[in-house]
């Protein structure tokens, strides 16, 4: 008989949804906080949960042999300090729909010119000047993984040249083409957009950087719904204020709740949309331990297992 707990602010939605699935030889208890946590949970085997509600308790939790995060970010399992005595795996392949919606309603936004339009409806002004479109474009993907692949497949439907830098990996047919390591300026040349969807890890941190950003033509947009500390947000603030590019949408920051005081609110050409873009639905979550946990009583191999040292 395996334990769970669900560590979570919706775990009470959480517990009925996997009640709902009847998973055998599985006793489920909840917690809202930490303190709940440590009353009801300590003994617990197998947690379901955020990782910013379970890590103030990871090092209490002797039995703990899977932890499942309800995010694809781990970062707060990752401090060295921290045991890794058990297997941690996050949340993947439910993102890329929502993130792609995200970025695409952005992009076609940007093409379209719906502010522009909208101010000239407010000064009732006609507008009837030209817009542009996606065809023919070409948007450079910072990391291809499973939300990139969907990214660049919804690029290709707009008919656009799609290009990839990761790691190692050519997995997605639909990027024409990959650069790895030294060729990230150069394949940052000449884009459209850039989007970043990069992990928090010590090779991707200030990934975007003055250098990268003084190689982009001036009409390009970059986004990030990756992580915020992929982005030299100095370098980002000059480039944004100097035009050397035309604008940026940024979901994600250094830190969050981003500071009343920090110069990113009044930068100019920049849309900030506060983490909203592809919330932790617990429909999707559920579908991935209960896929998981029937790995579990295998004995199976996880999906999405996090490599402690890589970060992701």
């Amino acid at each position: 008989m395996a334990k769970l707990l669900i560590l979570s602010g919706h775990a009470d939605k959480y517990r009925r949804l996997l009640e709902t699935a009847e998973l055998p030889e599985l006793e489920i208890v909840t917690a809202t906080n930490a303190t709940e946590a440590e009353a009801v949970g300590l003994d617990c085997d197998v947690v379901l949960g955020e990782p910013k509600l379970v890590q103030p308790i990871l090092m209490k939790l002797k039995n703990l042999r899977w932890a499942q995060s309800m995010y694809a970010g781990v970062e707060q399992f990752l401090d060295p300090s921290l045991r890794r005595d058990y297997v941690l795996t996050n949340a993947r392949g439910v993102f890329g729909d929502l993130m792609s919606e995200y970025v695409f309603g952005y992009l076609l936004n940007h093409e379209r010119r719906v502010f522009e339009r909208y101010r000239a409806q407010q000064e009732r002004r006609w507008d009837s000047s030209a817009t542009g479109m996606l065809r023919g474009k070409t948007i450079g993907l910072l990391g291809v993984g499973s939300i990139g692949a969907v990214i660049a497949k919804i690029a290709k439907h707009f008919g656009m040249t799609v290009r990839g830098y990761t790691r190692s990996s050519e997995d997605c047919s639909d990027v024409d083409v990959y650069y790895h390591g030294s060729d990230l300026l150069e394949f940052a040349k000449d884009l459209d957009y850039l989007v970043s969807v990069l992990p928090n890890t010590s090779e991707t941190r200030r990934i975007v950087d003055a250098s990268l950003l003084d190689v982009l033509p001036t009409r390009a947009i970059f986004i990030n719904v990756g992580r915020g500390g992929a982005v030299d947000e100095s370098a980002l603030i000059h480039a944004l204020e100097s035009k050397q590019i035309a604008g940026a949408v940024l979901d994600v920051f250094d830190q969050e709740p981003l500071p009343k005081e920090h110069p990113f609110w009044t930068t100019p050409n920049l849309l900030l949309t506060f983490h909203t873009s592809a919330p932790s639905l617990p429909e999707d979550i559920v579908r991935i331990f209960i896929e998981n946990y029937q790995r579990y009583l295998r004995g199976d191999e996880l999906k999405y297992r996090v490599d402690f040292e890589r970060g992701y």
